[in-house]
């Protein structure tokens, strides 16, 4: 599926908003699976043209907008004072009415952002420099939030990291079998069975209070990291719509996911895909050395590469259901899309179990555990 084009009734949408200039043009922007997302250029009479970015919000998948806005209104707005004027951070702009969303005529829902000039982001990681800095951002993004005012927030997919919740959504998919696919992936359900025990570990720390529940960002891949133009360090952390409650250990598992990997997660050729060890060190150290690095305990030390196993894990099986499914839930460009990212995904898992002493090696060393 290519990108979601400029749709006709934009410059109603934008007229919604106070611009700073005049409305010039838009293009399709990003790389994100879900929202549409747009950026924007206005002519405000300068050498340099305001810009923004707009996103349509997909109401499918976040189905209580005005839920997950107050949540990114609370966490912008916290980031913002706890950052200064003159930082980079992620900041809305209210509509005219002064709600952080408006809604369309035909139902759609959009949000707009100040654009984050003189920083860009990389949808995978190229060097050891890259994945420590976005460990680094991705910590001190949770410390910043441990003292967020005015409660728990709402959580915007509830059970986004649930890993048993993921499992039965698989079970039942597969039970369904909607569209017919379950004969043509026999292994990769039987790959989904062999390790299901591993959906319970982190949830059962949890319910024993050996680990506890934080704000936290949940998708922590390297392309949510803006790093500057020119000294490469993290500037801003965006795609704001999955910070909710959870466990650290679900951000950090995901960056080891995305950022330790060898290739691309939809890559055709499943055994492209293993585990980069010398990665996995410095998102390790990267993690550690941020400010939420004094706050963990042992046992959450002790876990951060299973946490990579099971967010691999669980990705697989969100992948190999959407596939069951029909493709409902993520965007693809092929049929065999879901597939294909289920598959280098469950090869990602057996590399990691592959590496293990490799790992322990590295957390006793960096993590001291």
């Amino acid at each position: 599926m290519s990108a979601t084009p400029v749709p006709a009734h934009f410059p109603e949408v934008l007229r919604q908003f106070p611009l700073a200039g005049r409305y010039v043009s838009a293009a399709p922007y990003g790389s994100g699976h879900i929202n549409d997302t747009y950026v924007v250029h206005c002519d405000e009479g300068r050498p340099a043209p305001r810009r923004y970015v707009a996103q349509r919000i997909n109401h499918h998948i976040f189905r209580n907008v005005p839920a997950l806005m107050e949540n990114v209104q609370r966490v912008t707005a916290h980031l913002g004072a706890k950052t200064g004027p003159n930082s980079r951070a992620l900041a809305l702009v209210s509509a005219a009415d002064g709600r952080p969303v408006i809604q369309d005529e035909f139902g759609g829902w959009w949000r707009l952002y100040h654009f984050v000039e003189g920083a860009h982001t990389v949808d995978r990681v190229t060097s050891e420099a890259e994945a420590r800095e976005a460990a680094r951002a991705f910590g001190d993004f949770q410390a910043q939030l441990a003292d967020l005012p005015g409660g728990r927030l709402q959580e915007t997919i509830p059970n986004f990291h649930h890993t048993r919740s993921r499992f039965e959504n698989f079970r039942r998919a597969l039970a369904e079998d909607k569209v017919g696919r379950a004969k043509e992936v026999q292994p990769e359900i039987d790959f989904a069975f062999s390790r299901e025990a591993d959906a319970d570990v982190l949830l059962g720390l949890l319910a024993q209070g050996q680990v506890s529940e934080r704000v936290t960002h949940n998708d922590t891949k390297i392309n949510n990291v803006m790093l500057d133009d020119t000294t490469n360090r993290a500037v801003a952390v965006i795609d704001l719509d999955t910070v909710m409650p959870g466990l650290p250990l679900y951000d950090f598992g995901e960056m080891m996911r995305t950022s330790a990997s060898s290739t691309a997660e939809d890559d055709p050729k499943a055994e492209n895909m293993a585990l980069v060890v010398p990665y996995f060190r410095v998102l390790v150290e990267g993690y550690l050395a941020s400010a939420v690095g004094g706050v963990l305990n042992a046992t959450e030390r002790a876990h951060l590469a299973f946490a990579g196993k099971l967010m691999t894990y669980e990705n697989g099986l969100r992948f190999l259901t959407d596939y069951l499914q029909g493709d409902t839930y993520y965007k693809i460009k092929h049929p065999r899309h879901n597939l294909d990212r289920c598959r280098t995904q469950f090869a990602l898992v057996r590399s990691i179990e592959a590496e293990q002493e490799a790992i322990k090696r590295i957390l006793g060393e960096v993590a001291g555990v």
